[in-house]
């Protein structure tokens, strides 16, 4: 739920990056964080183990402009993607104003996407939400593997509602903004 600062003049939002393990959340995080210049981005924390997979949660602010005179900040998160840390994806999401559910296009990750999916849809409901009561934004991100799911499958498993969705490529940065833009927007759109 967004917070909002009437002394500072700021709305403070929460856009969490949910899906699979190495399906490239961190990777959407990464780009944006080294492509924005500094004084638009707060601090970026990583929380790792030896093989680079995240355990807790990846943390960026992004400042994003105004709101009826009102600066918006979005405070962007990644769930880990292994199943083993569903307590923790469950406390990342608490209070999520957006969702980018990112997917992988390898054809082995299938099955895992579609459990993210409904492990996500799972823990919404533990708050009291649906999946129609925050924002979501799919990416189909990996796609340039040359045996990446075509397109209509990845849609008929994962977006049934009709979600905006976007390709990307998340550690070479196509797809990424388009994203966290659409994203964006239609969490500052709930807020007017």
């Amino acid at each position: 739920m967004a917070i909002i600062n009437f002394l500072t003049k700021e709305i403070h939002c929460k856009l969490v990056y949910y899906g699979t393990g190495l399906g490239g959340k961190t990777a959407n995080l990464k780009f944006i964080y080294s492509s924005l210049a500094a004084e638009t981005r707060g601090e970026f924390v990583s929380l790792a183990t030896a093989t680079e997979r995240t355990l807790f949660f990846d943390y960026m602010g992004l400042e994003l402009g105004q709101v009826q005179n009102f600066t918006t900040r979005f405070s962007m998160y990644t769930v880990p993607g292994q199943v083993e840390y569903n307590a923790s994806r469950k406390l990342i999401l608490n209070g999520a104003d957006g969702i980018i559910f990112v997917a992988d296009s390898d054809p082995m990750r299938r099955q895992e996407n579609i459990s993210a999916l409904r492990n996500m849809v799972d823990n919404l409901s533990t708050y009291g939400l649906t999946i129609h009561s925050v924002p979501v934004v799919i990416q189909y991100n990996k796609r340039d593997l040359t045996n990446a799911m075509p397109l209509s499958i990845m849609e008929d498993d994962l977006n049934p509602y009709q979600f905006p969705s976007f390709e990307s490529v998340a550690a070479d940065g196509p797809g990424v903004f388009a994203t966290l833009k659409q994203a964006s927007k239609l969490v500052l759109n709930r807020l007017q």
